[in-house]
């Protein structure tokens, strides 16, 4: 049945001039299928570079709209429209607005794991990997962030500025815990520990390397290491075996699985391609304004 799927997925995305792109947690399958795999914003660039006229996105809800909002001309799918964020789902704009009220003239730095409509709310966005960088660009001596509180401590430490933080996080990453290093510290004593900026504080000082899942894979690549500890989703065990295959990679604990990113199956590529659903739609006042704080970060690189 999966070759079947597999081989109708391919014809499909001939006749509907369609690329199929996958973030590095999703299904070994699905990732397979793909014709990129990689970071939410990577691949929304990536899309918007192709002459395609479908953008099929495997992955959770704010990518998809990314995709729409930096490539406004083209039809973007999600194969599974459940497949939401929770991190995300953290922050409203009535919560960002308050918050802005609060601190008349700070200016609001967003992740990219955020809705349009937030991303619409702020000055500038950021990803996991250039976060520092953006943070640093900004003349305030003061910074609104949202949402993970996480992400925000790994940047106040790297900044001299003070962040104020709302206080989300990413469900998965919360469960990876230091004693889980430890434990595969100890089994694997000559392994590198890669770490998400996303988990813990007292994980990221445990890591050898922190970065983003694009900036891991870069990391392990390059490494001349054989060996490597993964505190992020397990999904990106996959990519980073198949691209090393002379090296091992352990995951920091099984329990890091995001159970959204796992909604979309070959199975539902394949409808979603075939009824041309879900589609992905933004207000064009919401989508100018999120593009505007996108822009703004990719100015900085």
């Amino acid at each position: 049945m999966t070759n079947e799927t597999v081989n109708k997925i391919k014809k499909l995305k001939k006749e509907t001039n369609a690329v199929i792109l996958s973030h590095n947690y999703q299904r070994p399958e699905v990732q397979d299928i793909a014709d990129y795999v990689g970071d939410s914003l990577g691949l929304s660039q990536q899309a918007a570079k192709t002459g395609a006229d479908v953008i099929v996105f495997c992955g959770v809800d704010f990518m998809a709209e990314t995709a729409k909002i930096l490539s406004p001309e083209k039809t973007v799918l999600v194969p599974e429209p459940e497949a939401r964020c929770p991190m995300a789902a953290m922050i409203t704009t009535e919560g960002l607005r308050k918050l802005k009220a609060e601190h008349p003239g700070v200016p609001v730095m967003s992740y990219v794991n955020t809705s349009a409509a937030i991303k619409a709310e702020s000055d500038i966005c950021c990803t996991s990997s250039n976060a520092v960088a953006v943070a640093r660009s900004l003349k305030s001596g003061e910074i609104i962030f949202t949402p993970d509180k996480h992400l925000a401590a790994y940047v106040a430490q790297k900044v001299n500025k003070k962040i104020i933080a709302w206080h989300g996080y990413c469900p998965t990453h919360v469960r990876i815990l230091p004693q889980h290093i430890a434990e595969q510290k100890k089994k694997h004593p000559g392994a590198l520990v890669l770490v998400h900026p996303e988990c813990r504080m007292d994980v990221i000082e445990m890591a050898d390397e922190v970065a983003s899942t694009d900036g891991i894979i870069r990391y392990a690549r390059s490494s001349k290491a054989r060996e490597f500890i993964i505190g992020t989703e397990v999904g990106i065990l996959h990519r980073l075996g198949k691209e090393n295959p002379g090296k091992r990679f352990y995951p920091a604990t099984e329990l890091a699985v995001c159970p959204n990113m796992k909604k979309t199956t070959l199975q539902k590529v394949l409808l979603s391609m075939a009824r041309m659903e879900t589609k992905i739609e933004i207000p064009e006042k919401i989508r100018a304004g999120a593009k505007k704080a996108l822009d703004r970060m990719l100015e900085i690189g």
